[in-house]
């Protein structure tokens, strides 16, 4: 199997603090604010109740995006909750297995610092380790996979592309074929009418 290339190692660093080392950083979070064993059903209780308040304009902005968080530059529990959220949709819904060293050193620095202030110092050095870490078979099978499923999509959409093409095709010939038989039957009653009136 061919090495794989900085872009490539890249997107899978990425990939892996995101979806590995981030999570649990949030749970940690998570956990000291609000212990697991009261969390569902106190959101439960009172979702309606804060979205009623939020509604009526009784909970500002501000205070909504703390309970639901949004993108932004603050280094709020919130904020750095949602900088994580927005980071795992890039990764989701990217092009390419790829990603160029200057964006992935942005990136890798937002979601880090996020980790860091959500989970705590012991969760920086599993950020430092995975910056360097050798990417094994099993990373590379991954990026294989990944690769895959990508080409996968994409003859997906070539395929719709062609049949939302013999559809258009299809429906044209049907609304020519239309006019047609009308102009026919239109033909066919002036002749009736013409036989009946000599």
């Amino acid at each position: 199997m061919a090495p794989l290339s900085d872009e490539e190692e890249n997107y899978i660093r990425l990939a892996l603090l995101l979806k590995g080392v981030s999570p649990r950083a949030v749970r940690t979070y998570f956990d000291k604010e609000f212990p697991p064993t009261y969390l569902p059903s106190t959101l439960n209780k009172n979702y309606n109740t804060l979205n009623g308040l939020f509604k009526k304009r009784i909970l500002n902005q501000a205070q909504w995006n703390l309970l639901f968080p949004t993108n932004g530059t603050e280094t709020t529990p919130g904020s750095d909750l949602a900088r994580i959220k927005w980071y795992r949709n890039i990764l989701a819904h990217h092009d390419s297995n790829t990603m160029a060293t200057g964006d992935f050193n942005t990136a890798w620095r937002n979601v880090v610092d996020a980790v860091n202030r959500l989970g705590g110092l012991p969760m920086n050095q599993e950020c430092l380790d995975l910056k360097v870490k050798i990417l094994d078979q099993s990373n590379q099978e991954i990026m294989l996979e990944i690769k895959q499923s990508q080409e996968e999509m994409k003859e997906l959409r070539r395929t719709m592309e062609i049949e939302h093409s013999t559809m258009r095709k299809i429906l044209q010939i049907c609304k020519i074929l239309a006019v047609l038989c009308k102009q026919k039957t239109q033909a066919l009653q002036k002749s009736d009418r013409s036989e009946e009136f000599p």
